[in-house]
């Protein structure tokens, strides 16, 4: 099974919680052991797995990223200024994979599911969800 969900971000920089779409999208399936994939398409976003308590942890994120990798200081700066957007979604990655047990996402009491926006405002950003049961 495969859907597309669209989301729409707030800021340049930003980590924007989707754990509920993907729920939606685990239920609708109803498999009871398998692999749900997220991913975003796109070259300046990510998806990542982070605590979910309060801000605090994203905004860490958000900060510890803007300081190893600035604006304004890059190559592709002189395309499109947005030369940090693309150095750090390469290294947050496009995407995770979580185990589906009984029916319900793997994931801690602390975790979540977060589009990382590096590029942002953007009205739509694109999160491919696939679906693979493993066992019957």
């Amino acid at each position: 099974m495969q859907r597309v969900v669209t989301v729409s971000t707030p800021r340049h920089n930003v980590l924007v919680d989707i754990t509920k779409e993907v729920g939606r999208v685990v239920s609708q399936a109803n498999i009871d052991t398998g692999l749900v994939n997220v991913y975003v398409q796109g070259a300046t976003a990510g998806i990542m797995i982070q605590e979910n308590w309060d801000d605090s942890v994203q905004n860490d994120v958000v900060n510890l990223l803007k300081k190893i990798i600035p604006e304004g200081v890059w190559e592709h700066d002189a395309q499109d200024n947005n030369g940090d957007s693309h150095l750090k979604a390469g290294i947050v990655g496009p995407g995770e994979t979580i185990p589906i047990i009984q029916g319900k996402m793997g994931l801690s009491t602390w975790q979540n599911i977060f589009l990382c926006e590096f590029d942002g405002p953007r009205e739509e950003r694109n999160i491919v969800i696939t679906i693979v049961e493993t066992s019957k």
